[in-house]
């Protein structure tokens, strides 16, 4: 699982410093409201993952975890965080 992360963030990372246009990744990092971009749509996602469990809806579930966790790695790369600070702390806890 961490390599599908791993990997992820890579692109998240690449696109951060190339901004190449039509990359829905570059709109966050270039968008006028800056980092409340990002913020704004974790709430979203989260109040939609909320309601899809809301309604037992697995598919919805994993659709909006995976959005959660797109959305929080570009958060993560905004901070110039690494991956490896958000697994350190999963490790940690244990």
């Amino acid at each position: 699982m961490s390599e599908v992360l791993a990997e992820l963030f890579d692109v998240i990372e690449d696109r951060k410093e190339t901004l190449p246009a039509g990359s829905y990744t570059t709109t966050l990092f270039t968008h006028e409201k800056g980092e409340n971009a990002v913020l704004e749509k974790l709430g979203e996602e989260s109040t939609e993952l909320v309601l899809a469990a809301k309604d037992d809806d697995h598919e919805e579930i994993a659709h909006e975890s995976a959005d959660i966790v797109y959305h929080l790695l570009v958060l993560l790369s905004m901070y110039d965080m690494q991956l490896e600070d958000l697994l350190e702390e999963l490790e940690r806890r244990r």
